[in-house]
């Protein structure tokens, strides 16, 4: 699947949160609030990698991982919205200096 359409996917579950949460409690989640949930997220990945290595028992971690990645990609793919950030441009941009370091260290 092309980025394009995981960015179009998220922003529309965004968009539909966005609705629940005025409803409930008069306004939409901050970016704050979103950057935080990705916190959380991170931590309970961080978790069942730990526990794919015997570092703590989660039942069905393997089960567990996929989700929770996505759930992560979520948060990144609609803060990079909120923040502008052209997130393939920037990727690549990263991939590029990142590898030109890799080799400069090689030398």
């Amino acid at each position: 699947m092309e980025l394009q359409k995981l960015i179009h996917r998220a922003l529309d579950l965004r968009t539909q949160y966005e609705k629940k949460e005025k409803q409930l409690y008069g306004e939409p989640s901050t970016d704050e609030d979103i950057a935080k949930g990705f916190q959380g997220d991170v931590n309970n990945l961080v978790k069942l990698v730990m526990a794919q290595h015997g570092k703590g028992a989660i039942a069905n971690s393997t089960e567990k991982l996929g989700p929770q990645l996505s759930h992560c990609l979520w948060s990144v793919l609609v803060l990079a919205n909120m923040y502008n950030v052209d997130l393939e441009q920037s990727f690549m941009e990263t991939m590029d200096k990142l590898e030109n370091h890799l080799l400069e260290t090689q030398e």
